[in-house]
C-alpha cells in the first residue's frame, strides 16, 4: 500500500450539509455559509462560493416547488477535492448548458460560470422526485500573508 492512499484513507474527507428556504435570501444565505465553513477548515473559498452562488441561484429560480426547501452540501476529499451539491425539488427540471448569452443579456450564465470554476459538473436523481446538480472542484493552496522578509 502506497504513502498517498494509506493518507487517503485514514485522513477523513469534511463534511458539511444543511437545509435552506428556497428563497433569494436562501441562497444569499448557501454562499455565506459555504465561505464560512470553508474558511474554518483553513481553505480559500472565492471560487467555491462563486459556484455555491450560482447553483443556489438556479435551485431557486428553476428547481424550486412552493413550501419545498433545497439542500446545500459541502465534501472536502482527503486530496483537497471540494464536492459542492444543491439539490433541490425540481427533477424534472434538468439544467443544461446553454448557448454563449448575447453580451447584454442578463441570464444565462450561471452554468458557464459553474464550468469555468469546476473540473467537472453534473446532475443525478434525488429522492422525492428532485435533482442534485453537483461540482467539484480541486483547492488551491489558500494565499496566507507570510512574515515579512
Amino acid at each position: 500500500m502506497s504513502q498517498k492512499s494509506l493518507a487517503e484513507i485514514s485522513t477523513p474527507a469534511r463534511h458539511f450539509a444543511i437545509q435552506l428556504s428556497a428563497t433569494r435570501r436562501g441562497a444569499r444565505l448557501a454562499r455565506l455559509l459555504a465561505e464560512r465553513q470553508l474558511d474554518e477548515w483553513g481553505e480559500a473559498y472565492d471560487a467555491a462560493a462563486q459556484v455555491v452562488a450560482e447553483l443556489a441561484s438556479n435551485a431557486v429560480l428553476h428547481g424550486r416547488v412552493q413550501g419545498r426547501d433545497f439542500r446545500l452540501a459541502l465534501r472536502l476529499r482527503a486530496d483537497r477535492t471540494l464536492r459542492i451539491e444543491l439539490t433541490d425539488a425540481r427533477g424534472d427540471r434538468i439544467p443544461r448548458l446553454p448557448e454563449p448569452a448575447a453580451d447584454d443579456a442578463e441570464t444565462g450564465r450561471g452554468l458557464r460560470i459553474v464550468s469555468a470554476y469546476a473540473l467537472r459538473w453534473g446532475v443525478v436523481e434525488a429522492a422525492a422526485h428532485g435533482k442534485t446538480v453537483w461540482a467539484e472542484l480541486a483547492l488551491s493552496n489558500r494565499d496566507v500573508p507570510g512574515p515579512a522578509v
